[in-house]
């Protein structure tokens, strides 16, 4: 996932998904759906499954975030965490 650095900048893309048996949209820069997809993939789960997880935890934050900020800040963690693990 090689984005051009104007990529990068691109606005926010609307996407509905279905998660816990609802239909919702979400609003996420290409490169955040990048980035969920390849998270989705390396766990072996469909994209609104992991979706369904991200939005189980930040309910459960004593001041939860929209589901969009979750998806971002939950990436942000992983990213950490699997670089944390590299080193």
């Amino acid at each position: 996932m090689d984005l051009g650095k104007a990529d990068i900048f691109h606005p926010p893309v609307k996407r509905s998904i279905t998660i816990a048996g609802h239909q919702t949209s979400i609003s996420l820069e290409p490169l955040f759906w990048d980035l969920l997809k390849a998270a989705a993939d390396h766990r072996d789960l469909p994209l609104n499954a992991l979706v369904a997880r991200i939005d189980v935890e930040r309910i459960t934050a004593e001041q939860p975030p929209g589901l969009a900020t979750a998806i971002r800040l939950w990436l942000t963690n992983d990213l950490l965490g699997k670089m944390r693990q590299a080193d």
